[in-house]
């Protein structure tokens, strides 16, 4: 039995949350489209998971995981923008 819970309906809302830079604020969750009300709760959530967290910190790797489940849970599809490659991380990390 899976854990995964994949929905046939379409997202309710979709968000992008953008790293601003070094200096605090750090982020920003953008509403593309979606009820104001369900876009503006996440974003209150997403950013509290976030603030004051650059995406250097480990514990962004645990919250960035917990706001994707909470996204899947309410139907809202969730993009990323670090403002670089993230594959260039990850192939840095692997030592290739």
């Amino acid at each position: 039995m899976s854990d995964t819970y994949t929905s046939t309906e379409p997202a309710r809302a979709h968000v992008r949350i953008v790293f601003l830079g070094p200096v605090a604020p750090h982020w920003d969750v953008v509403g593309d489209f979606g009820d104001r009300t369900v876009v503006e709760e996440f974003r209150t959530r997403a950013l509290a998971r976030l603030v004051l967290l650059p995406y250097t910190d480990p514990q962004f790797k645990r919250n960035r995981e917990r706001i994707m489940r909470d996204g899947e849970r309410e139907n809202i599809s969730v993009e990323w923008d670090l403002g670089f490659d993230e594959s260039l991380i990850e192939n840095a990390s692997s030592g290739r």
